[in-house]
């Protein structure tokens, strides 16, 4: 075999390989892409805090009978709250049950 014979079948070799490392990384990233459409649940609802109302009293429609406490601290856990005092207009996650 000659050399220039060598050197295309190198470089024809070498073109096929890149395509084939190319096409598989591409079906990686499409695959990984795949995964992340899953839909997830949220075990939080957005609540805006009306005039009248208290953390208190959302922990109690949401505790449903269970531990009002546990839900307010809850509620200023996930909101990265130092104390239970909201004022009206703010926008609050809680916790769904």
């Amino acid at each position: 075999m000659s050399t220039k014979r060598r050197v295309k079948l190198a470089r024809t070799f070498l073109g096929a390989s890149l395509l084939v490392l190319i096409g598989t990384g591409f079906s990686t990233v499409s695959n990984a892409s795949d995964a992340s459409d899953v839909k997830y649940e949220s075990k939080y609802v957005q609540v805006v805090v009306l005039p009248g109302e208290s953390l208190w009293s959302i922990a109690e429609v949401v505790a449903q009978g269970g531990s009002i406490r546990s839900v307010v601290e809850a509620i200023m856990a996930v909101n990265h709250l130092a104390s239970a005092d909201v004022s009206a207009g703010t926008k609050l996650m809680v916790p769904t049950r």
